[in-house]
């Protein structure tokens, strides 16, 4: 069943919304435009705030979606809420794999914000609620989404085991879980901790160079 929470997560990370949004609407690939990336910051930068809120939307749910399905279906099935528990963190962590390797879109994709926030909204919305308040304030001082994104990621799995020693969960499964998703999304930025440390990475709402 934990195996099988894994891939459920992984298929439903696959459903890359950004590709979805931009050749559902605009018939082109997000993947060449701007920065590459399929993920709701290039989108933005490239379609605008409503396509944005829309892959924003789509990839935190499919997170959500795949930690509740997986936690109560194992819960159910298994009659212990404790194994929907970590049934809900495999899947967490295969739908974050699933988006930025997707199946159904070559096996490239965004790098994981917008999805492991759905999956934390679904495990432990408290953290994610103070993650979110660390996020904006970051990004709206700096106006550096990626320095955000990075350090939300490193708090994560810190402000997990904080919450699952309050509420009595396994540490060590926890631990293991979200420090590999914290992993996963730092990896995936390691080009955008290279330019924050050249002191070149974009500012959001600034031009670029050939503008």
């Amino acid at each position: 069943m934990m195996a099988v929470s894994v891939v459920i997560g992984y298929l439903l990370g696959s459903i890359n919304f950004g590709v979805v949004v931009s050749k559902g609407l605009y018939h082109e690939d997000v993947r060449t435009k701007g920065s590459g990336n399929a993920g709701t910051t290039n989108i933005l930068r490239t379609y605008g705030k409503k396509a944005a809120a829309l892959t924003l939307a789509g990839d935190m749910a499919k997170g959500a979606v795949a930690v509740w399905l997986c936690h109560w279906g194992v819960a159910a099935f298994t009659g212990a809420d404790v194994n929907g528990v970590y049934a809900g963190y495999l899947a967490a962590i295969g739908a974050v794999c699933g988006h930025l390797w997707p199946v159904w879109f070559g096996f490239k994709g965004g790098k994981g914000i917008a999805v492991a926030a759905g999956a934390i909204l679904a495990s432990e919305p408290v953290v994610l609620l103070a993650l979110l308040v660390v996020f904006f304030s970051i990004a709206l001082t700096t106006r550096i989404v990626s320095l955000a994104s990075v350090t939300v990621a490193v708090l994560y799995p810190i402000l997990t085991l904080l919450w699952s020693w309050y509420t009595q969960r396994s540490l060590l499964f926890t631990g293991v879980c979200t420090v590999l998703m914290a992993v996963l999304v730092v990896w995936m930025h390691r080009a955008n901790i290279q330019r924050l440390l050249n002191g070149t990475e974009y500012r959001f709402g600034e031009k670029k160079k050939d503008e």
